[in-house]
């Protein structure tokens, strides 16, 4: 039977008020995630950006990419675990054509 995967890329803003080392904690706790979930194509840290407007009275954040392929049913449960992470202030998973 093949194996059915989807290509997906998101992007996950970490709260930019936490140590150097708790941000870099989170990042690897979320690209291990992913790797051990399926195969990541691409990791890109944009480090700290002012966003658009503040969320939780914080003007800025700590944005990464990652581009990767798994099974449909990960995106979910990764938006889950997303979710329930104090540090995470926003997150997004699109499926890519």
């Amino acid at each position: 039977m093949p194996k059915i995967t989807g290509k997906y890329e998101t992007i996950f803003i970490v709260n930019a008020t936490l140590t150097e080392e708790a941000i870099k904690g989170l990042v690897e706790k979320f690209t291990n995630l992913i790797a051990a979930n399926g195969e990541i194509a691409k990791v890109e840290e944009w480090g700290k950006r002012r966003m658009a407007y503040a969320i939780d009275d914080m003007p800025e954040g700590y944005y990464t990419l990652v581009e990767f392929d798994s099974k449909p049913d990960f995106p979910a449960e990764l938006d889950r675990v997303y979710k329930i992470t104090d540090g995470i202030i926003r997150s997004i998973i699109v499926a890519k054509e």
